[in-house]
């Protein structure tokens, strides 16, 4: 189980999606707690010195005093606004107004290097206590509260603004805790979501180590559910169930093969092996041994015919297909050339031939050899099956860029239930099995293979005892 491809697959994205979100919310968090951060500082400058201003002119202009109760309870006010705590000091750094209800900071002191740095630069930022004013280190800043009169600047007091970093970084905690609640979610669905799609994906991968393992023990019915998928592992589905039926076929065909084989090859066997023991025990009279050893010797012969349609088959079968395609060759003499080999044996059955071919040269692609053993299988099937007398027809015309060649002969129709069959290794129509004793049952199934080879069409048609072949070429 731990080494399924699922698993693995499953493994390696909840690590991505774990590195993912631990990356991006850690990033996300220290910017967004360092944005906070610079933005609350911001904000504790620009309320310092608005403050700061409008205590200046409360005290220059409306005689407010530094140290005035009024003066106190409106910094109460903009601490409960802002959130920030406001202390106001004499020059000499003691507190006078203080932000907070209880007024407990007054009277206290504000450290000298406070005041040193609230004269240096307002925007400058400090973690203090002020000196013990406040129990814990806070974020501080201070300024002066200068006054302008008659042209001439001095300082009054002292403005100090603190916030308390516990507060922040607890509503900062907070907000943090809320995001890792949703990112542990967002990532157990995602888990879910990914384990359950992974198993998804090897589910077909399953189905064909189990598949292949039913063919190694030679079972090619086992199939791989596609479910109308049209992503690569449907497709690779799709092209491993098209391999089952090729498989399949073939373990057919060859099953059939040896079965027809077998019977093929047992009759002549069984024929000569029964005759020479009848001779050699004396079953068989002496005066008759000629005639029997005749019988011994044509099926020797078949059995030879038999073998040697076997090879051709099997060199037919590794044919290379783009290699014959370069070749060329005149097709209207190949047709006149095979004709002529088998006169002796149109003339043995009495048949007239009626060829239209045309007297210019048919130039086709293809091996002429192969071609040629095509027109010859096609001329001596016609010849065997023709009724004595009867008249075979061979033509040949172009159209397109195509070549046809029709062999036509009269007989006996071939059944319709026999047609799909008629191409197929070693088969013979019942009725003529007994009679075609040269035959073998494999010149069709050749005929089919060159023109396989070839990537051309071969078509038979059958009716009123007339049967016509007709087959195409690829004219150059």
């Amino acid at each position: 189980m731990k080494h399924s491809i699922y698993i693995k697959n499953f493994i390696a994205t909840a690590l991505i999606v774990l590195l993912s979100f631990t990356l991006l919310g850690g990033l996300s968090t220290a910017w967004s707690y360092r944005r906070s951060l610079t933005e609350r500082r911001a904000t504790m400058t620009s309320t310092l010195r608005e403050t700061a201003r409008y205590v200046a002119m409360q005290h220059l202009y409306d005689g407010v005093e530094l140290g005035d109760l009024t003066l106190s309870m409106w910094l109460t006010m903009i601490s409960r606004v802002s959130g920030f705590d406001l202390l106001v000091t004499e020059i000499n750094g003691i507190v006078v107004a203080s932000s907070d209800s209880d007024f407990e900071h007054l009277g206290k002191t504000v450290p000298e290097s406070a005041l040193n740095l609230a004269i240096a630069d307002s925007r400058a930022m400090s973690l203090s206590t002020y000196g013990g004013i406040y129990p814990e280190r806070r974020q501080t800043a201070g300024t002066p509260i200068a006054l302008s009169v008659g042209g001439e600047t001095y300082v009054a007091g002292y403005l100090f603004i603190s916030s308390d970093l516990a507060s922040f970084r607890q509503a900062w905690q907070q907000f943090t805790s809320v995001y890792v609640l949703i990112a542990i979610n967002v990532m157990a669905i995602a888990f879910v979501i990914s384990f359950i799609a992974t198993k998804k994906q090897a589910e077909p991968l399953k189905e064909m180590v189990d598949a292949a393992r039913r063919f190694a023990r030679g079972d090619f019915s086992a199939r791989v559910e596609n479910a109308g998928k049209y992503d690569e592992i449907g497709q690779l589905t799709q092209a491993f169930n098209a391999m089952a039926e090729s498989l399949e076929g073939s373990e057919k065909l060859r099953r059939g093969f040896i079965g027809n084989l077998s019977h093929e090859l047992k009759t002549p066997m069984t024929v000569i092996a029964g005759f020479a023991e009848g001779i050699l025990d004396g079953t068989i009279p002496p005066d008759n041994s000629a005639r029997y050893l005749g019988v011994i010797s044509s099926e020797t012969r078949r059995l030879s015919r038999l073998i040697s349609s076997m090879l051709d088959m099997s060199k037919l079968q590794s044919a290379d297909a783009a290699a014959i395609l370069r070749n060329s060759f005149d097709i209207s003499e190949v047709v006149r050339l095979a004709l002529l080999s088998l006169e002796s044996k149109v003339d043995d059955k009495q048949l007239d031939v009626e060829a239209e071919l045309p007297e210019e040269p048919v130039m086709t692609r293809g091996d002429e050899d192969a071609i040629t053993q095509v027109v010859y299988n096609l001329i001596d099937n016609a010849i065997k099956f023709s009724t004595p007398g009867e008249v075979i027809r061979l033509g040949l015309w172009k159209q397109g860029d195509r070549a046809y060649v029709s062999v036509e002969n009269s007989g006996e129709t071939i059944p319709t239930d026999e047609m799909p069959q008629i191409f197929d290794r070693f088969h013979k129509a019942d009725k003529s099995r007994s009679a075609d004793r040269d035959g073998v049952g494999l010149g069709l199934y050749i005929v089919k293979t060159i023109l396989d080879n070839h990537n051309e069409d071969i078509f038979v048609t059958s009716s009123d005892g007339k049967t016509r072949f007709v087959f195409t070429l690829s004219i150059m």
